[in-house]
């Protein structure tokens, strides 16, 4: 019967994701869970043990070569284990193979163009455009994903791009502004000044009752003002988040 002799300095690993660092001209690695650096970078993720596969820090975690003792002194000032994979994780470089992040890249690239349809609609007809347009749109600027920002940001980064190539604007959100009391027509006033299409208003017995259209990104300005304006007493309502005809119909 034979015996086959791993050295105790070798740990093989599956499924793993590296992080690696240079210091003091030696590379250092830590074997880590797929998906889970970026979550603990982004502080979603808060238990360390959750993210690395090995409490270990490797010279190469593909050959499972750990590092040795006094290298990891000299270039951290500490052999503690736990404390040195910490500061490879948050300091390192995330090791991805080129198919990886290409498809990482293309994931988000769609998930950019699918954000961009569903706030957006063509100004002229009141339509979404089908996402595939949006993605042929955002090719046609040379738009290039941002790999560590997120796709809601980098859709109102790319709006702005996309309108010089086609009828593009952000759909508007329907609100109802219900206010009474002395202060009701200096803050119909405020408020008229952030709209851009006021539908109704009415008066009934000192209370106002308004419907107005506006765009999105001035609804926590209107309510910050109605709050504050109403000692919280003022409503505002989110009739519909966007205003988008389909076939003969507005969908509410």
């Amino acid at each position: 019967m034979s015996m086959i002799f791993t050295p105790t300095n070798q740990i093989r690993l599956t499924n793993v994701a590296v992080v690696r660092m240079k210091k003091t001209g030696k590379r250092f690695e830590i074997a880590c869970y797929k998906n889970k650096v970026i979550s603990w970078r982004n502080k979603l993720e808060k238990d360390i043990d959750e993210v690395l596969q090995t409490h270990t820090v490797f010279i190469n975690v593909s050959k499972g070569q750990v590092a040795k003792k006094e290298d990891l002194i000299k270039a951290f000032g500490t052999e503690n284990h736990t404390e040195i994979c910490k500061e490879i994780l948050t300091k390192g470089e995330l090791q991805v193979s080129d198919k990886e992040r290409h498809s990482a890249l293309d994931s988000m690239f769609k998930d950019i163009a699918t954000t961009v349809a569903n706030k957006c609609v063509n100004p002229e007809t009141k339509r979404p455009y089908p996402v595939t347009m949006i993605e042929k749109a955002m090719k046609d600027t040379h738009f290039s994903v941002k790999p560590n920002r997120n796709a809601k940001q980098q859709a109102l980064d790319v709006i702005p791009q996309l309108k010089a190539v086609m009828p593009l604007e952000q759909a508007q959100m329907r609100i109802r502004v219900v206010v009474s009391g002395k202060d009701a027509r200096k803050l119909r006033d405020k408020i008229i000044k952030l709209v851009p299409q006021l539908e109704t208003e009415k008066w009934d017995s000192g209370t106002l009752n308004i419907i107005c259209l506006i765009d999105p990104g001035n609804y926590r300005e209107i309510n910050e003002l109605v709050n504050s304006e109403t000692k919280g007493s003022g409503l505002l309502e989110v009739i519909n988040l966007k205003e988008v005809v389909e076939g003969d119909e507005v969908l509410e």
